[in-house]
């Protein structure tokens, strides 16, 4: 079997594969025993010609393993490679002022006279996200469903990129070529039209990457996941499956987006004569078809907030996928000049984030909408793990200015676009995957949905748990994963990509925690004798007209250390500000348990 390439920084690292598998890794056909050619006594066993060895098919993950987001996926076979999704992930809590998070790009770069194009699942923002930041270094054609096609072009447009990047329509069950790879797009259910999964035929066999997705039996748009497809696929033999795995620890079905029609019903009749606003993802057009049709049925007119929203509800109603009648979508700055009981408002911000349109209304500083004891405000989405604590000060920040709030699970307000375990199980028997890797989702879920497999009998040696960086080698003879690319996470800050690192986020957490101290002087050049100085600033750490005493001892400490700086024999600036800062250091943390960031600002005149 033909190894990973161990170039472009690759390094052998130990197999990570479900607990108890055999053997592991080795082929899995080595691990089957041989039997002996049966023959009469004194004769040869007939001489068998060699089997052909199988063509194996890498894959490599540079994102979505153990993380909600930064989707990618490299398939790379016979001397061609394809990207599956290009996404991006919110910031954690602890990486101050950072914008986006995206995947690691140095491998694609290194690989980029293998890339054959860009194929993409559906249009959130974990999938296409950081597509533009990748389109910037390499130029690649961009294969997906229409209205993924229409977000994209929308983003593509705001990065000044549209003129320059070939995009091309995929409709499902057409199959188009990239390569050696022959890609069938598979209408699946998620909470966005146009999603697909892809049937990924190559020389090594059939891979089935699902991308997000669940099985509605009573979808929004009337139309249930092919499910005869993958039974197709199935009965063909697939060599793998790549999963969706978000919900892998929910039991059950993940419930109907029609279900959620029902809840936000009952909620615009409890509303009575109030405001209604509803916060939920610019992505989620269902969403935003079901808010647009109960405010017609109650004649409210319907504004919408928020940029990413504005966009992509234009685009919607452009391409037919939203519609509204006429004289009923007003635009925000008229939302406040109308009785509260006419009114509906469709926002952004349902995650918390700073600088959205719900965020700025609980702040009390949005320009147009200024929310009150009239105002009924839903939030029609789950917090992404890790944005709870967002979400929790908005909703404290529009109940503390009067409104009526509904949250998470008061009412149903929304369904996961996530496939829960029966429907796990469902593609996993259709399919009938010879391997199967669990993706997208943190460990827990990866773990909770191999497991999963296994109770159906996918043979714990056949299921490959991995890591965002790992090489998976499949072909139909056995499957290895024990070396590694280069991947991980890239922070984007303003117009700056990749600038700012782990240095740089541990300085602003010092700043953040407290604070920053400047202390500044000069020294002479010839002789080393203080000149001017020592000056104290700081910010963030004490209130200097409170804290003189301690300001005042720590300026008489620098001036201690300088002056016998003056006596060495021989002096070096540098040398002198490492002092300083230890120093300065040393006494604060006696003085107040803190550790502020000290700035020394020595110099020789």
């Amino acid at each position: 079997m033909k190894q990973p390439n161990n170039q472009r920084g690759s390094a052998p690292r130990e197999k990570r594969a479900a607990k108890g598998a055999p053997n592991e890794g080795a082929p899995i056909a080595a691990r089957q025993p041989q039997k002996r050619q049966a023959g009469r006594p004194g004769q040869h066993a007939p001489r068998r010609r060699p089997a052909e060895k199988a063509t194996p098919v890498n894959i490599y993950p540079l994102g979505g393993l153990g993380e909600i987001g930064k989707n990618l996926t490299v398939y790379e076979c016979a001397g061609d490679m394809i990207i599956v999704d290009c996404g991006s992930l919110f910031p954690d809590s602890d990486m101050y002022g950072i914008d986006l998070v995206i995947p690691d790009f140095a491998f694609l770069e290194q690989n980029r006279d293998k890339l054959r194009g860009i194929v993409i699942t559906h249009g959130h923002e974990d999938h296409i996200g950081a597509l533009p930041y990748l389109l910037r270094e390499i130029s690649l054609p961009i294969y997906a469903t229409r209205l993924t096609l229409g977000l994209i072009n929308n983003k593509l447009e705001e990065h000044g990129l549209r003129s320059s990047v070939e995009t091309r329509l995929v409709v499902p069950r057409e199959k188009f070529k990239l390569g050696c790879f022959s890609i069938d797009p598979i209408h699946v259910n998620h909470s966005i039209p146009d999603a697909v999964a892809f049937a990924i035929d190559c020389p090594a066999g059939i891979i089935i990457h699902t991308g997000d997705f669940k099985i509605d039996y009573t979808p929004v748009g009337g139309r249930v996941a092919d499910l005869d497809t993958f039974a197709e696929y199935g009965a063909k033999g697939v060599l793998a499956l790549l999963s969706d795995s978000t919900n892998s620890e929910r039991a059950g079905m993940s419930a109907s987006e029609s279900k959620v029609n029902e809840g936000l019903a009952t909620l615009f009749n409890r509303a009575g004569q109030k405001r209604v606003i509803v916060a939920t993802f610019a992505s989620n057009l269902y969403r935003v078809q079901l808010l647009i049709d109960l405010a017609v049925q109650r004649g409210r007119k319907v504004a919408i907030s928020g940029r990413s929203m504005i966009n992509n509800t234009r685009m919607a109603l452009e391409l037919g996928y939203l519609h509204a009648p006429d004289g009923v979508l007003i635009d925000i700055d008229k939302a406040d000049r109308l009785p509260p009981e006419q009114v509906a408002i469709i926002t952004t911000g349902s995650q918390g984030e700073t600088l959205s349109a719900l965020s700025r209304m609980a702040a009390n500083n949005h320009r147009n909408v200024h929310v009150g004891a009239e105002d009924f405000i839903i939030i029609s989405a789950t917090p992404i793990p890790g944005n709870e604590k967002m979400v929790t000060r908005v909703v404290n920040g529009l109940l503390k200015l009067g409104a009526e709030v509904i949250y998470e699970n008061m009412y149903d307000v929304h369904a996961s676009g996530h496939a829960c375990q029966d429907e796990q199980k469902l593609v996993l028997t259709l399919t009938k995957p010879q391997f199967f890797m669990p993706v997208h989702g943190e460990f827990k879920h990866l773990k909770r949905h191999a497991q999963t497999a296994e109770a159906l009998g996918v043979p714990a040696g056949n299921i490959i748990l991995a890591d965002t960086g790992d090489v998976i080698t499949l072909s139909k003879t056995g499957c290895k994963a024990d070396e590694t690319v280069q991947a991980g996470a890239v922070m984007v800050d303003g117009l700056g990509v990749g600038d700012v690192g782990s240095a740089v986020l541990r300085d602003r957490r010092l700043l953040s925690q407290d604070g920053i101290v400047i202390l500044a002087a000069s020294v002479s050049a010839k002789t080393g004798k203080l000149v001017s100085g020592p000056e104290i600033f700081t910010r963030g750490f004490v209130y200097v007209r409170d804290s003189e005493e301690l300001i005042e001892e720590t300026r008489k400490a620098i001036e201690r250390l300088l002056a016998g700086y003056a006596k060495e024999p021989q002096r070096e600036i540098g040398s002198l500000k490492t002092r300083v800062r230890e120093t300065a250091s040393s006494l604060l943390y006696r003085r107040t348990k803190r550790s502020p960031m000290i700035l020394p600002v020595v110099q020789e005149v």
